[in-house]
């Protein structure tokens, strides 16, 4: 019984984990560019990055099924060079996570570096600073407090995530099931004691996170 309490939740935490670093990663460029760049199309792009924070969780997964889907050609190639489709993997549910998450990150990302002051940037070029170096020992230093607050509540997003990863990953056990959809399954098949040991296990961890932004605002 230990095994199978356990096993959702070591794998939603290195699911939650892993996509934490390819959002963070991404939103860190993204929200970069986005935040010092102006460009025709600019509100376009920025509703495609943050539409997965308001599109139901069935919608992102049927669009993940068919852009990575046996008959897209995106999936086409990752089955021809991994030898086997993305779906039902433990790679899916990190996709499926990574999507939903990267949007809180992001954001979070784009409000920190628009808040740096220009002066100071510009300060930093008349040094002799490159954008590369700008971006890695100026902006990101200065936008830390942001950016800990994106990444702790992307992760607690991906760690909850379920609609997206159980129609895009599935739910096998040991491989795709993370804490939400064993949680489901417990309920469905009236297993209502492990049901509420995941539900609070759950709770105690995004308490957990969410007391960690709010340290990080005060």
């Amino acid at each position: 019984m230990a095994s199978d309490f356990w096993s959702p939740i070591r794998l939603s935490i290195e699911i939650a984990c892993v996509s934490s670093l390819i959002v963070l990663v991404l939103g860190l460029v993204l929200g970069k560019v986005m935040a010092n760049t102006t460009f025709k199309g600019k509100a376009i792009v920025e509703t495609v990055f943050l539409l997965p924070l308001v599109l139901p969780p069935t919608v992102v997964g049927f669009l993940l099924i068919v852009l990575f889907g046996r008959n897209s050609p995106v999936g086409q190639w990752i089955e021809w060079v991994f030898k086997q489709p993305v779906m039902f993997t433990w790679w899916a549910a990190i996709i499926a996570s990574a999507v939903v998450a990267f949007p809180l990150m992001y954001q979070s990302s784009k409000t920190g570096f628009e808040a740096i002051d220009e002066d100071i940037q510009n300060a930093a070029r008349v040094d002799g600073a490159n954008e590369f170096t700008l971006f890695i020992f100026v902006a990101i230093p200065l936008a830390l407090k942001s950016i800990v607050s994106g990444g702790i509540l992307s992760f607690a997003r991906a760690l909850g995530e379920f609609g997206a990863t159980l129609m895009f990953a599935g739910n096998i056990p040991g491989k795709t099931q993370t804490t939400p959809t064993a949680i489901y399954i417990a309920i469905d098949s009236g297993d209502m004691q492990m049901a509420w040991l995941w539900v609070v296990s759950m709770i105690g961890i995004s308490f957990f996170m969410l007391i960690c932004v709010n340290l990080m605002k005060s």
